[in-house]
């Protein structure tokens, strides 16, 4: 019998691939807030889309009521670092409420299994205010599992390439309308993810959701300098870069896994990927002991960041 599964901003990026790789074993559903894009994700999907506001309950019980889902992906966040630092507001409001407010009816309409997507900038040391929102999600889905029938799990993603508001769209526009790139780190190291590891992430963490409930489940990542990846973006397109003023909340290297985690920290390997699957507040058996850090992880070679430079999606609506 084939399962529903409701996405959460299911007309972004991740949302819309999402829906395209698991719609022929399940029932896909999508839901988001702004209207023009839940009609084009509909038409390019092929999949229903209802319209829902994760930061007002009573839109997110109308869309369980409706859908009806086995399983829940909440893939909706206000995910600008910049942003997040001068509307705090809206990024509480969205990232840390709307959490709560998915966790509560899935909980309440036994809905059985939710997934919060998270990202590498949770990881300790936290240095913004996205990445505070994004922590304190993964950690009341870790501490709700086992007091519902709702089984809870997080992922944790690097940079997704060529999402939406990411960096490799916004140099591809810059391009586009001066010649040249603004660059705010070239000496920044960042983790990246094609959208496909990032769905097949998704895929093994409710795969296998029997022994990762309860976890933040990510995956070994390769990094990049992103003056490399700079580099070799503008010399494709003939285009130049300079350095222009950081933004607020940025930092020069993330973690996937962070010093002060390791103790919590299990080590899987599925299809032949090692994952790491953090507890929080449980002990794992047989802990790493070492942070995975872009500072330290191995270095994407350059025909894989010509991979991902030319993974763009070849229709916009994608994006």
């Amino acid at each position: 019998m084939r399962k529903r599964v409701l996405i959460t901003g299911g007309t972004g990026f991740l949302g819309k691939h999402l829906a395209l790789a698991m719609k022929g074993s399940h029932d896909v559903v999508l839901s988001g807030r702004n209207n023009k894009q839940n009609m084009l994700a509909s038409e390019r999907t092929g999949c229903p889309v209802i319209p829902m506001d994760v930061t007002r309950i009573e839109a997110v019980r109308d869309a369980v009521i409706e859908a009806k889902p086995d399983i829940v992906i909440h893939a909706a966040a206000t995910k600008y670092v910049d942003v997040s630092e001068h509307q705090p507001f809206e990024c509480v409001d969205v990232n840390v409420l709307g959490s709560e407010n998915v966790a509560r009816v899935c909980m309440d309409r036994g809905v059985s299994t939710l997934v919060g997507v998270s990202t590498d900038k949770a990881a300790p040391p936290v240095r913004n205010t996205y990445a505070l929102s994004k922590a304190l999600m993964e950690r009341m889905y870790c501490s709700l599992n086992g007091k519902s029938d709702t089984r809870f799990v997080c992922v944790r993603f690097g940079n997704l390439a060529w999402s939406t508001g990411s960096v490799l769209p916004i140099w591809k526009r810059m391009i586009e309308q001066s010649g040249k790139i603004g660059t705010t780190g070239p000496e920044m190291r960042r983790f990246f993810i094609k959208v496909d590891e990032a769905v097949r992430l998704i895929q093994t963490a409710i795969g296998n959701i029997d022994q990762l409930q309860g976890t933040v489940l990510t995956r070994a990542m390769k990094a990049v300098q992103i003056g490399d990846l700079l580099e070799l973006f503008a010399a494709e397109r003939g285009a130049s870069w300079e350095r222009i003023g950081g933004r607020p909340g940025e930092r020069h290297d993330e973690f996937i896994v962070g010093e002060m985690e390791l103790p919590f920290t299990r080590k899987y390997v599925f299809d032949g990927i090692a994952h790491y699957a953090i507890s929080f507040n449980e002990p794992a058996p047989e802990p790493i002991t070492d942070p995975l850090s872009s500072a330290d992880v191995e270095r994407l070679n350059e025909a894989e960041l010509r991979s991902i430079l030319n993974a763009a999606p070849a229709d916009e609506e994608l994006w």
